[in-house]
């Protein structure tokens, strides 16, 4: 018996298999619905189909053939117009046309609406069956075609056509069967009264295609940042990329036919490191679908360049450029792979930044579309997007103009991205980075204070360099630790409360040194890039490893501290030259560009609005006054009745007064907070540097089998990164200590001589 299903009313209907004859009309007894027994309890089980699978049902196990078409059970079957199931045959049963039951009445009983259902429903059905008969047609000619003989034993083998299909039913027997199932609907139509078949409602309709339902998916594979449902998608992979042989500044050029073939036996090794890496590179890029990235073979590293950017004391940056058009012809309808930033932290880093917290931060980023895009991350690294600019330099600080785009967009910044309440919550992220660094510092300083005590007594000439510059905070560890907790006690009795800073929390970068400043060179002379108005927009900000909330005056204090480095100085890239601290003026003028721009932000959901200034009030101007209230009189269309009362000079001069004095306060916030940005990177560098003999979890020793550290590795990395983190940490001490001085934390009598004859004071602000 088989079973077909009306999903509309949830009825059963059972039709008594019978077989099938073409030329010979044969009745089909239709038994009335079935009703479950009432003390069994099954739940059918529904699924979500097309039409077709509605429709049809797997017959129970008969002499019939297995595949017997369910068109030719069905198409022997029909309804009357109440809906119940009869006997149909080739003449339509007579219909009751009185008008209660008539079906084209205004007002049709539920049977009728039911009937009418299942009408839409077989019609579709039969519509889906032939298009699938007609489908398979094209498909049997095109396999014909293209199908070669199949060889055995190395003779040719011609499948015979005459060739029957065992337990089915032949294709003109479902062809005729589809034909009379038409003709039997097309006589119930008629019967019913119906000039067409209903259309099936939207739960009749078909199922989406498959091109549909793979686009969402298709949009999570997606290599850029890519947002979806309000969120950014990066796409990640658990890859380690080891960088540890291709840390000099070169060696990363693709192969040419110039390259000279007669190389030194280093020379040759360190090649090799290099198109390892090179190769890697491209598998990484592969896993993570870079756009147009795939396009070169994984063995292709000799075809692409890699280099490594100087400046950068956190991480390994390097540029990546995919091969030339002579190596890499562009192809029609497929994408040129680009230039991309590879960022490969630092091997201490893990005790410096919080990955996750980053990368959350450069998703926000993205919503606003600040900084680069993010294209990739793994264990060790990311993807970002390459920026056709060039670098800041030391000198370009120096430059008035350059001075105020810096501090445009440095307020930009401040006031587009709004803060979230925990980290409000959590205070400034200085001194969250100095709890979080505290631990592994305090160890590493612990040790390198017993190595320079240690030293410090032995009476041999032969000393290292390191041990003979004293203690790297100046003072011993615990004295260090111990001012910093006074001078925090110190702040927070200055501002009485955590709400008071709280209060004037922002979202700042914390490191903008030059080498995270570059100038976009815009590839268009007509790029809105090149207006006046928009020329502070060329600069943009990266490497937001320790962007977080902090006190505009300790972004100023930070960037103004910068001023002093030169980390691509030949000799001593650590020292810090605070004779090139920026003056008074030169502080002023900076500051007085942040306080007088006021930033538009596209309005609309997710859009930042920023505040005027940030003690709350807003500085009207000229084009900005507030019109009265009445929306009639003729005075709000006289020229000179948006003057403010007093006239223009005294409203100048009134928002000059208001200017002035947010530019003093921020002063005073920078010199008070210029003591907390120092205290940091003293432990930073701490963190950062490898100190021979120690091991530890944030200093590891590579040995050899025999114990011996390798020669070779050990001077290849010093070579490649010979920056002195804990000649960095010292200077920037004296620096701390002058500013605690100057505070009135300490005196100089407190400290020691050494210490005295080498603090690093700066102008009085």
């Amino acid at each position: 018996m088989y079973h077909i299903v009306d999903q509309m009313n949830g009825s059963m209907w059972a039709f008594q298999p019978m077989s099938f004859v073409v030329n010979s009309c044969v009745a089909v007894q239709i038994a009335e619905p079935e009703t479950p027994p009432v003390e069994e309890h099954h739940v059918k089980k529904q699924f979500s189909a097309g039409v077709a699978k509605r429709l049809g049902g797997r017959p129970a196990p008969t002499s019939s053939p297995s595949r017997t078409s369910l068109a030719s059970i069905t198409s022997q079957a029909g309804i009357d117009n109440s809906g119940s199931p009869t006997l149909l045959t080739t003449s339509p049963a007579p219909m009751d046309e009185s008008p209660a039951n008539g079906l084209q009445g205004r007002h049709r009983n539920k049977a009728d609406r039911l009937s009418e259902r299942l009408v839409a429903q077989v019609a579709e059905w039969i519509r889906h069956e032939k298009t699938k008969r007609e489908t398979r047609k094209t498909i049997k000619v095109l396999r014909r075609r293209k199908t070669p003989p199949i060889h055995v034993n190395g003779e040719p083998t011609v499948s015979s056509p005459t060739r029957h299909r065992s337990n089915s039913i032949s294709s003109d027997s479902s062809e005729v069967s589809l034909d009379r199932l038409q003709k039997i609907l097309d006589d119930g139509m008629s019967a019913l009264g119906l000039d067409q078949a209903p259309q099936p409602g939207p739960r009749i309709g078909r199922r989406r295609s498959r091109r549909s339902l793979k686009a969402p998916l298709a949009r999570t594979l997606s290599s850029d940042t890519e947002f979806f449902d309000g969120d950014v998608i990066v796409p990640s992979c658990d890859v380690f990329l080891d960088n540890s042989k291709t840390m000099s500044y070169s060696g990363g050029q693709a192969a040419t036919e110039d390259t000279p073939s007669q190389t030194s036996r280093r020379e040759e090794k360190e090649k090799q490191a290099w198109l390892t890496f090179k190769n890697e590179i491209i598998r990484l890029a592969h896993t993570l679908r870079l756009k147009g990235w795939r396009r070169i073979p994984l063995n292709g590293g000799e075809t692409i360049s890699v280099e490594r950017l100087s400046g950068a004391l956190t991480n390994a940056v390097y540029v990546v450029s995919p091969p030339p058009e002579s190596v890499l012809p562009p192809q029609e309808g497929k994408r040129q792979p680009e230039k991309v930033l590879l960022r490969v932290y630092g091997p201490q880093v893990e005790h410096l930044i919080d990955r996750e917290i980053e990368l959350g931060v450069l998703k926000r980023l993205a919503r606003k579309k600040i900084g680069p895009r993010l294209l990739g991350t793994f264990l060790n690294g990311r993807f970002e997007q390459y920026f056709n600019s060039t670098t800041l330099t030391p000198g370009n600080l120096r430059e008035p103009e350059t001075s105020r785009q810096i501090a445009k967009r440095m307020r930009e910044l401040h006031a587009g991205v709004d803060l979230l309440e925990h980290e409000k919550d959590d205070g400034p992220a200085v001194w969250r980075n100095w709890d979080r660094w505290l631990d592994q510092a305090e160890k590493t300083a612990m040790y390198l204070d017993n190595q320079v005590a240690a030293e410090l007594q032995k009476t041999t000439r032969h000393k290292e360099a390191w041990k003979t510059r004293g203690f790297v905070c100046g003072v011993e560890w615990p004295v260090f630790k111990q001012m910093v907790q006074k001078y925090r006690k110190f702040l927070e009795d200055y501002y009485g409360s955590p709400t008071k800073i709280r209060e004037k929390l922002v979202f700042a970068h914390n490191d903008t040194q030059y080498g995270n400043i570059l100038r976009i060179r815009p590839d268009d002379k007509k790029s809105p890039l090149l207006q006046p108005a928009n020329e502070h927009k060329q600069l943009v900000v990266i490497d937001f490893e320790y962007a977080g909330a902090n006190l505009p005056g300790l972004e100023f204090a930070n960037h103004f501290s910068e001023w002093t480095y030169n980390y691509h100085d030949p000799v001593m890239p650590h020292i810090c030259d605070t004779t090139k601290y920026p003056t008074l003026e030169q502080q002023r003028r900076f500051i007085k560009a942040y306080v007088d721009h006021q930033p538009k932000f596209p309005s609309g959901p997710g859009a930042s609005t920023p505040t005027a200034t940030h003690s709350g009030t807003s500085t009207p101007t000229p084009g900005m006054l507030q019109s009265t209230n009445s929306t009639s009189s003729i005075v709000d269309f006289m020229l000179d009745a948006r003057v403010p009362p007093g006239g223009w000079r005294e409203e100048d001069a009134r928002r000059e007064a208001e200017s002035e004095k947010r530019i003093k306060e921020l002063l005073e916030e920078t010199r008070l907070w210029r003591v907390a940005n120092s205290a940091q990177w003293i432990v930073w560098g701490i963190i950062q540097a490898k100190i021979p003999g120690l091991t530890n979890e944030a200093n590891d020793v590579v040995t050899a089998p025999n114990g011996s550290v390798p020669d070779e590795e050990l001077e290849a990395e010093e070579e490649a990164d010979s920056f002195d983190y804990l000649g960095y940490s010292q200077e920037r001490a004296f620096f701390f200590w002058a500013d605690c001085v100057r505070l009135g934390l300490v005196t100089e009598e407190e400290l020691p001589e050494n210490v005295r004859s080498r603090l690093k004071f700066v102008e009085q602000s």
